[in-house]
């Protein structure tokens, strides 16, 4: 966590954080506005956030986008704040009001939502846990169920009780590398009415013990309720993911009651 904390020492790396926060997926050219050093120091700064996995960036076309990455945060929330406090309660809350402000200045093309973490298991360990439906509740968000056909083309759909909460088409598998399906929330009327999303997850190994997952929730149409909403349950679940990868053991979230 070292690395963390140098990054967020300096008052021109929190203030383009604070950016990002405002508005995700901005080029170098409108972080360095403003800034009371050269475009280079900018760069470097900005390097020194990637280093700490603080700013995960994509490149769309000719444009290198930079996107606020909250995970290092949480887990340092984890470490220092959950024992006094509701698991993740505050977190959370802070992840979702920043992730609703996010809005993109590209166009739909450009990556909405991405995350990206590192965790101490295999691709292979890691992909058996995101493709067996009887593992679903031990890390996703409010203990959700799943029932998956695991083929391109195949129906998925995650359960709160008996209510479908998001329902989807698997569009690409590529076992243990990536996992790509569509996302059509329908936990409540606002969201029921988006177009369906897109979800991928890529899966690298870093040596031999560990990988570097990256999920990116993209293509929503717009704007839209699913998109603002969607930023609060991820970082939840990728927590969750994590620590049930490293350990065996999950971290259970109490579930709301079905509606």
């Amino acid at each position: 966590m070292d690395d963390i904390f140098h990054a967020l020492a300096h008052p021109i790396r929190r203030g383009l954080l604070d950016r990002l926060r405002e508005r995700d997926g901005q080029t170098l050219s409108e972080l360095e506005r403003d800034q009371p050093v050269t475009r280079f120091g900018v760069m470097k700064h900005l390097g020194v956030l990637e280093d700490a996995h603080l700013v995960v960036t994509r490149k769309v076309g000719r444009e290198k986008l930079h996107y606020l990455n909250p995970l290092p945060v949480q887990e340092i929330a984890d470490r220092w704040i959950s024992r006094f406090s509701a698991p993740f309660a505050r977190t959370l809350s802070d992840l979702a009001t920043a992730a609703e402000k996010r809005e993109t200045v590209m166009a739909a093309a450009a990556p909405k939502h991405v995350w990206e973490m590192f965790i101490r298991a295999t691709p292979q360990e890691v992909w058996d846990i995101l493709t067996d439906d009887e593992k679903t509740p031990l890390w996703q968000h409010f203990n959700m169920t799943s029932k998956t056909e695991w083929a391109a083309g195949g129906a998925i759909t995650f359960f709160l009780g008996d209510r479908p909460m998001i329902v989807g088409k698997v569009l690409e598998i590529v076992p243990p590398s990536k996992f790509v399906h569509t996302f059509s929330a329908q936990w409540s009327p606002d969201v029921a009415v988006d177009p369906a999303s897109r979800v991928t997850w890529t899966l690298e190994p870093i040596g031999d013990k560990a990988c570097k997952v990256t999920l990116t929730h993209d293509d929503f149409g717009g704007d839209t309720a699913t998109s603002k909403a969607v930023g609060g349950g991820w970082p939840e679940a990728l927590s969750r993911l994590k620590t049930l990868a490293e350990t065996g053991e999950p971290f259970y979230m109490p579930a709301p009651a079905s509606a």
